[in-house]
């Protein structure tokens, strides 16, 4: 597997089809989040609708080296999200 069909998978992989953000997935999630964040709205050029025209639209040479620093940047999220210490 090369790196652009390694980055699609993990673009569809993630949620960003197609059709359209799949539900209960982490795209789905990383939506709600920036939407909260941001007013009610996703931002036009924000990681989200990014990585949705992607999804959408396959990938290019520049596609794939915005997935993958999409990707970085998702990762970062996500730990932070997920990485909190609960103390009792």
């Amino acid at each position: 597997m090369d790196t652009e069909e390694f980055c699609k998978a993990l673009v569809i992989g993630g949620g960003f089809t197609s059709t359209g953000i799949a539900a209960s997935s982490l795209a789905a999630k990383m939506m709600a989040y920036y939407a909260a964040a941001n007013g009610g709205g996703v931002l036009s050029g924000g990681l989200v609708a990014i990585l949705q025209s992607l999804g959408a639209a396959g990938l290019s040479g520049s596609g794939t080296v915005l997935t993958a620093g999409a990707g970085g940047v998702a990762g970062w999220l996500i730990s932070a999200i997920c990485n909190k210490t609960v103390t009792t």
